[in-house]
């Protein structure tokens, strides 16, 4: 009895220390976690978008577990840190020029800059939007109902349910290449960059287009990852339009209430986000299933960077050259992580003007200025939808309503391709009435109904026929 007692005991002692390790280690990572979140998160707000840190900490940050985090904003060194347990857990964001905020970035990176080519604003303000800043809303075209528009507007900012509020930040409505309605909400101007979240995704779709036109990239062939291409890894069978359909077939966990999940880990706990996402295995096979995984654009942003030959400079060059200085797009600043691979699944910044460049550059079929920008059927292909979908919902890292030719008994909204972003950040792109729609705010649990706003936006423009 006494030798099964004394089993027991220690039986009891390893469960014990066993959980206590487990548990201490789970409280680690979250709080490891909370901290990369919120550094990461005001270092951008503070830095890039030049936003009141208090107006940072009553809304992305307005957590009880960041009550008992300190933190400190250098403005010398252009860093925000936080930390907990008394300094035992700390995480840094350092900025960077034109490259914005990243986590925990290594000294052998720290001087790599992205210099920025901006116009005079007082030449901008004499040239017309897009080309330059300058909107009259007093001319519009006599289609569009602008009492009706206003009045749509006010609606979207205001937030008679203080429980459920929508906080809308910035609003463009663009209509036959103008400008006709733009509003923002208090403390945020048409000259604040704001994160688009998985609006970035739709940007790599257009980056991967570009690289395709110059011949670097073939959206069918293997993608390049020298980690799958190993004898029995059935990994090495994803293409890269499998991942830009979001079908590759790979373990990902796109879950943002856990804060282990694995997206939440990519994004604020590893150094690398595009080698924790490749790194995961097979639960499908390729081409077969439709999963939505930001996992698989960080892999894409991997291959372009090895299409681009390796060099640091080069890629975080490679977005501003070949697309935003074309498209007078100043603002838009997509972020790396530490590894300097950029976090193309999350993290863009840019006006809601810029925001509406890029989306009238997909309503003009790809061509600005007379230039043809992405190749000629990239944004057919970009908007037909995946087969691997029992719904025609998504394209190639866009999202689809019904498509044109739809026999649905609502076709409003027929046709219309989309970048979205959590929190509620859309990009809408409308060919049929040659619109381009921009939301961005904070709205989390789905508080902000993009569908209904849209309808509402489209009835403005009374038919001309």
């Amino acid at each position: 009895m006494k030798k099964l007692r004394s089993t027991l005991i220690i039986v009891l002692l390893i469960g014990i220390l066993s959980a206590g390790l487990y548990y201490g280690n789970h409280f680690y990572k979250i709080a490891k976690v909370a901290c990369g979140f919120a550094a990461k998160t005001m270092a951008s707000g503070v830095f890039i978008s030049r936003r009141n840190p208090e107006s940072i900490l009553k809304a992305e940050l307005n957590n009880p577990l960041l009550d008992y985090f300190d933190y400190r904003i250098d403005s010398t060194r252009h860093s925000v840190t936080f930390q907990a347990l008394f300094g035992l857990i700390q995480r840094t964001a350092y900025l960077r020029d034109g490259l914005g905020a990243t986590l925990d970035l290594p000294e052998n990176q720290k001087n790599i800059k992205v210099t920025i080519t901006k116009k005079p604003s007082t030449e901008q303000a004499q040239i017309a939007w897009p080309a330059g800043e300058l909107v009259n809303l007093e001319q519009l075209p006599p289609e569009v109902d602008q009492n009706a528009l206003i009045t749509i507007l006010d609606e979207a900012f205001a937030d008679p349910d203080t429980t459920h509020p929508r906080q809308t930040r910035g609003i463009v409505v663009v209509y036959n290449g103008q400008i006709i309605a733009e509003k923002y909400g208090n403390g945020f101007t048409r000259d604040m960059p704001q994160l688009g979240w998985s609006m970035t995704k739709s940007v790599i779709n257009a980056l991967v287009g570009i690289m395709v036109k110059q011949g670097k990239l073939a959206i069918e062939a293997a993608a390049a990852i020298p980690e799958w291409n190993k004898p029995n890894d059935p990994r090495k069978e994803i293409t890269l339009n499998h991942l830009l359909q979001m079908s590759s077939g790979l373990e990902f966990a796109e879950e943002y209430s856990h804060l282990l999940s694995d997206v939440v880990q990519m994004l604020f706990l590893k150094k690398s986000a595009a080698n924790f996402a490749l790194n995961k295995p097979l639960i499908a096979e390729p081409g077969t299933k439709f999963s939505y995984a930001s996992g698989t654009t960080n892999i894409i942003c991997k291959i372009l960077k090895q299409s681009l030959g390796g060099d640091d400079l080069e890629y975080l060059k490679f977005p501003r050259e070949a697309l935003f200085n074309p498209l007078g797009m100043p603002s838009a600043i997509i972020e790396p992580d530490a590894a300097g691979i950029f976090v193309g699944s999350s993290f863009m910044y840019a006006t809601a003007r810029d925001w509406a460049r890029f989306g009238l550059l997909y309503l003009q079929d790809g061509i600005w200025n007379g230039e043809r920008i992405l190749p000629e059927g990239w944004v057919k292909y970009t908007t037909t939808p995946t087969t691997t979908s029992k719904h025609p919902i998504y394209g190639a890292h866009f999202w689809l309503y019904p498509p044109a030719e739809s026999t649905s008994s609502d076709t409003l909204l027929n046709g219309i391709s989309e970048a979205r972003g959590h929190d509620g950040q859309f990009v809408s792109i409308i060919p049929q009435k040659n619109m381009v729609v921009v939301r961005l705010g904070y709205s989390p649990y789905h508080n902000w109904d993009q569908e209904d706003f849209l309808k509402k936006v489209l009835l403005c423009i009374r038919k001309n026929d």
